[in-house]
């Protein structure tokens, strides 16, 4: 009686450990960066976390350097249920999330502590609301630093930039910024900049540390601006059908996790910034610091041009009053 009655309990036993075994859960997450980049990393350190949170529950596979196709096919997915966690820069989702270019407007930001203050609060939190009803809910942000000008000339005032060619990302809002500041917006990919460059087809480009030590653009651009027109953000979004399959228990735990890794991705990122930064001014690389006031007022336009619903106006003016 008693070895049936141990049996009993020892099949029992197995069942709930099958039974726990069977709900555990892998998450797909995309990102385009490569494997050692401080996104892709804290994607890593978010799973890690959730896994310790959940006990083994839910895990995280992070899909790095574009496994899973280009920002705009992971978008699509996301909204479908494809792919389960994205990160992605904000400026990616002002087609599908309008709120979204707020972070994203040129000189939004009076410094990158004053940008975490707004998107770490309410406010953030508020633009991410707008997503929801594209199928994505927003769970933390991350930094992508401060883009700036890099030239193949010195910059010290904005008549300097009359004129010049210089690579843009292929966005309504940026070829609008360039144009307001004078000069003749270039697009094109991005992988084609450094030849672009060598060969005079462009004048200069426009971006943050990281990038111009890591393409080597600062080789033949040997003048970097510090303008930094653009601090935008990026962002880790769900699924909004795979959030909504979560019990609230399991949604607090996912978000959670993508708030414990945002102190991590900034560490890992203004490492790579400072790196960075050493490594093209060792190779001989003139960094002008010039007065931005003329920048900012040269833009100004470009906020009533590309925010035109007033509760985004509102927002936008409570975004600039935090200090």
């Amino acid at each position: 009686m008693k070895a049936t009655k141990k049996l009993i309990i020892t099949a029992f036993a197995g069942t709930l450990m099958f039974g726990v075994q069977a709900q555990a859960r892998e998450f797909r997450a995309a990102d385009v960066q490569p494997e050692d980049y401080p996104t892709v990393k804290a994607l890593k350190f978010m799973g890690e976390d959730l896994g310790k949170q959940t006990n083994g529950k839910y895990s995280i596979k992070v899909y790095h350097s574009g496994q899973l196709g280009s920002e705009k096919d992971t978008i699509e997915q996301l909204k479908l249920g494809a792919i389960d966690i994205l990160r992605i820069n904000t400026g990616a989702l002002n087609e599908v999330c309008k709120a979204t270019v707020l972070p994203v407007l040129p000189y939004v930001f009076k410094s990158i502590d004053q940008m975490h203050h707004v998107v770490d609060g309410p406010i953030g939190e508020e633009i991410l609301k707008y997503c929801e009803a594209q199928g994505m809910v927003g769970l933390a942000y991350y930094d992508s630093g401060a883009r700036s000008f890099y030239t193949k000339k010195p910059i010290k005032s904005l008549a300097d930039l009359k004129g010049l060619k210089i690579r843009v990302q292929q966005t309504d809002l940026w070829v609008a910024v360039m144009k307001a500041l004078g000069v003749n917006a270039t697009p094109m990919p991005y992988g084609e900049v450094f030849t672009g460059l060598k060969t005079g087809l462009i004048d200069g480009a426009e971006n943050n540390w990281p990038s111009y030590q890591s393409t080597h653009h600062y080789e033949v651009a040997k003048y970097f601006t510090l303008d930094e027109h653009s601090m935008a953000p990026e962002v880790v979004l769900i699924s909004k059908k795979v959030w909504d399959s979560l019990s609230p228990d399991d949604q607090k735990a996912v978000k959670q996790a993508a708030k414990d890794s945002v102190p991590y991705m900034r560490n890992l990122w203004q490492a790579m910034e400072v790196s960075s930064r050493a490594e093209v001014e060792k190779a001989g690389v003139t960094v002008e610091q010039i007065d931005k006031a003329q920048f900012q007022e040269a833009v100004k336009p470009i906020y009533d041009q590309f925010v035109t619903d007033p509760k985004l106006k509102d927002l936008l003016v409570r975004m600039q009053a935090v200090n």
